[in-house]
């Protein structure tokens, strides 16, 4: 496993992080399979584990809970999010800072996430969606710093609205967010033209998520493939989605580098940028933990390769779907 320096908070992260949504909305999920893929991405040299209040209600905070217990004398970096108070993802611009982050509810839920972790101080306590246009409200100003300074928080994050990677550059610029999570992939490249310069420039950790594109860049979805109405894949793969995904994957089988699978290479792509700190894959089996970190091993793609990839850009606005 390799390390980045992960922005101004000096932290040394796992370039290979791990996802943990796949508790909650997603079926197939076997929790004793999930405990021994955790625990098999600690002992491959993961230290970043990426959670949040509303996956499964707090239980996905719970196993952190568990494996950061298992493992008192290694450093590993809880990353978890307050969820909208109106429990809309993502957030809209009509949306008022006071109906979905007041301060007293970014207080009450760092306190259940604190709880949740058992840990008396969150490493990165993140917003689960957000607005650029409350970048200058002082409500939640106040509440993180009041956080910081009472040792609970030790970074604060925002989580980018799907497809929206410029939707926080006057809230980065505020220099109170430490990190920003936002999707990037071999199709969402849109992060690379206005957020990550100025990540660059202030210092900002990156986490690069959806590295799959929800499934897509596994290149084992077809035209035919369903989901049971409680997976909310099911209500992403619509039809218009799964059709265009399935063929922006198809287009990529012939540039797939000898002896390698398209997840790997979907992972070497985000690796080959400096510019990401860690990317948050979804993990439920010990096969997937030990095939997305093996890709961890500081060799990126080649000139060539990264150049063609750069051609399979698929810029996508939010829609009804697209949650």
């Amino acid at each position: 496993m390799n390390y980045r320096t992960f922005g101004r908070t000096g932290w040394q992260v796992s370039e290979i992080g791990y996802g943990m949504w796949g508790l909650a909305g997603w079926t197939g999920s076997d929790k004793q399979e999930v405990l021994r893929a955790l625990e098999r991405s600690v002992e491959l040299g993961c230290n970043f584990f990426d959670t949040a209040w509303a996956y499964g209600d707090g239980v996905s905070e719970e196993v952190l809970n568990q494996l950061l217990k298992n493992h008192p004398d290694k450093k590993l970096y809880a990353a978890t999010k307050i969820p909208p108070k109106n429990r809309k993802w993502p957030s809209r611009p009509d949306y008022k800072l006071s109906d979905v982050f007041p301060a007293d509810y970014i207080v009450e839920y760092t306190e259940k996430s604190l709880k949740n972790l058992g840990v008396e101080t969150i490493d990165l306590q993140q917003f689960h969606v957000w607005e650029d246009g409350w970048a200058e409200q002082d409500e939640w100003k106040e509440a993180i710093t009041k956080l910081t300074q009472q040792g609970k928080v030790q970074a604060w994050g925002v989580s980018v609205n799907r497809w929206e990677p410029e939707n926080c550059l006057n809230t980065l610029r505020t220099r109170l967010i430490d990190a920003v999570q936002v999707i990037y992939n071999i199709f969402d490249q849109n992060p690379e033209d206005n957020l990550f310069p100025l990540c660059r420039e202030l210092n900002i950790g990156v986490i690069a998520r959806v590295p799959f594109d929800e499934g897509t860049l596994t290149g084992t979805l077809t035209k035919e493939t369903t989901f049971p109405a409680n997976d909310w894949r099911s209500t992403y793969f619509v039809p218009e989605n799964l059709n265009a995904s399935v063929d922006h994957a198809e287009a990529l089988k012939p540039l797939i580098p000898n002896g390698m699978t398209m997840p790997e290479m979907a992972l070497r792509f985000i690796l080959s940028n400096p510019d990401v700190h860690t990317t948050i894959p979804g993990m439920r089996q010990i096969r997937n933990v030990e095939a997305n970190i093996a890709a961890s091993d500081g060799n990126a793609l080649t000139p060539e390769s990264l150049r063609d990839l750069k051609g399979h850009r698929w810029d996508r606005t939010p829609t009804s779907w697209s949650q």
